[in-house]
């Protein structure tokens, strides 16, 4: 197997390492021990080509006339998406969301592992999870970083704090963000963030909904 120089990995972009993702799933998914790129696409609505040409990113793994080994070439998407080790997540945000997330159990298997939650409420301090996740102060939140190794902060707070949070969040220590709230964040250097923006979706949607609207009015 060829290795992948460090520069090489950082030139990578980040749709190609989301669609390592969604290949895994789909390889998790199977119950062969072989499988080509063609057969993967067709199977789950992918596109062959650029699935050959993610994976030579990382190495030849597939055997022509042969195909992908699936257990090898799941292990090796672990490793590259680097989910063979745990990593512990803390939540900011003891609200709903913030503690459906806590208990969410995509946020608690194969790799991750919300370990600590932290709200400014008062009455909400002391309290705990359906998962026995006990809701800390704010002032506790470098220590339980240091303590509890964490390395990704999410967001679970409302717009008007997030940005705050999120300097917080990155005087700790954290350098990989998960944002759910609203608000464009301000980049830091050397700190990954991630924003999930449901309402942009919908409005997503909405334009596709208003297009399909429009261009039956004008057929009719």
């Amino acid at each position: 197997m060829s290795t992948v120089q460090r520069s090489d990995r950082e030139s990578i972009s980040e749709m190609t390492t989301e669609r390592l993702s969604v290949y895994l799933r789909c390889l998790e998914s199977l119950d062969e021990t072989t499988i080509s790129s063609r057969e993967l696409a067709d199977r789950f609505h992918l596109n062959a080509a650029q699935i050959r040409k993610d994976l030579a990113h990382f190495g030849e793994f597939g055997i022509r006339g042969v195909g992908y080994n699936v257990g090898r070439l799941k292990e090796h998407l672990i490793r590259t998406l680097g989910i063979d080790r745990s990593r512990h997540a803390l939540i900011v945000g003891a609200g709903n969301l913030g503690m459906a997330l806590a208990d969410y159990k995509g946020f608690n298997s194969e790799g991750f592992r919300v370990v600590a939650l932290i709200d400014t409420d008062p009455k909400k301090i002391g309290q705990a999870s359906k998962g026995d996740i006990t809701i800390e102060a704010p002032a506790q939140l470098g220590e339980i970083v240091r303590r509890l190794h964490v390395e990704i902060g999410i967001i679970a707070v409302g717009p008007a704090e997030a940005q705050a949070v999120c300097d917080t969040l990155v005087e700790a220590g954290i350098c990989a963000i998960l944002n759910f709230a609203p608000v464009q964040m301000r980049l830091r250097d050397g700190v990954k963030i991630k924003s999930v923006d449901l309402r942009i979706n919908l409005e997503s949607l909405s334009f596709f909904l208003k297009n399909a609207e429009d261009a039956l009015c004008d057929t009719g």
